[in-house]
């Protein structure tokens, strides 16, 4: 299939796809990478946390404890991920960065 001419799309399709490729922010990218590793990290303790008998703690449990714990988790979850995490925002961080690259050079293509 030939790609389609941006000329012979209508102006309201066209203008969205004829405008300049722009990179992204590098600060912004690290930021979505270290966000999505506080949520990986996130998602590992959170099954962690459902066995814990919280009937004895120092809380003493309850329908209030059960509301606040997944903040409690995903907040741990950003303070491990800040101090080092498990490596993840690295590699996705390239990736990203990888993956822009590739779309700019193929919007300098067109």
């Amino acid at each position: 299939m030939a790609p389609i001419p941006l000329a012979s799309l209508p102006p309201t399709l066209a203008a969205p796809l004829a405008r300049p490729v722009v990179p992204a922010d590098p600060a912004a990218l690290r930021k979505a990478a270290e966000d999505f590793e506080a949520m990986a990290i996130g998602q590992f303790l959170q099954p962690m946390f459902e066995t814990v008998d919280t009937g004895h703690s120092l809380f003493g449990g309850g329908s209030a404890e059960e509301t606040w714990k997944p903040m409690m988790v995903q907040e741990m979850a950003k303070q491990i991920a800040a101090h080092g995490g498990l490596g993840l925002a690295a590699p996705v961080y390239q990736a990203m960065l990888r993956m822009q690259e590739a779309h700019m050079q193929a919007g300098a293509g067109s």
